[in-house]
């Protein structure tokens, strides 16, 4: 459902949120280590994410990423419109596109109806969901399996 891009983004994003507060500047390498993710895939990833100004971006020996914003403040839906866009939440679950343009019939696909309801609990769901709720929630998650 999400791209690899848009599942990578939130990861990285909850790692820099989890990340001390006045840690300053993480680096991608440091980043990537951490997360096991390709490096240049990321970077690109966390480059479109300081255009979208979720993420501040530095170059140099010293440069890094780090949170633009308060944790609190960024929904899952912010960083899946940033990366992914609004396409998981309008197209089609069977064809390209939305249903309605499959093929120039104009009619909704056999799961139009029953998937509206789940995107529409997606969007509910993205746009409650803050990174800061996922870092308390992964923080608790690690104690358990202490």
């Amino acid at each position: 459902m999400l791209s690899n891009s848009c599942r990578y983004g939130i990861r990285a994003v909850i790692y820099l949120a989890g990340l001390p507060v006045n840690g300053g500047m993480t680096g991608i390498r440091k980043i990537s280590s951490d997360l096991s993710l390709p490096t240049p895939f990321l970077a690109k990833i966390l480059q479109q994410l300081a255009k979208q100004k979720i993420l501040n971006s530095s170059k140099g020996p010293h440069g890094g990423f780090s949170l633009l914003k308060d944790p609190r403040k960024i929904t899952l839906l912010d960083i899946v419109n940033s990366i992914d866009g609004q396409d998981v939440f309008t197209n089609c679950i069977m064809h390209n596109g939305s249903c309605e343009g499959v093929e120039h019939s104009k009619k909704h696909c056999p799961l139009h109806d029953d998937y509206e309801n789940t995107r529409s609990e997606l969007i509910k769901l993205f746009s409650q969901k803050t990174i800061y709720d996922l870092v308390i929630q992964s923080d608790k998650n690690e104690k358990r399996t202490i």
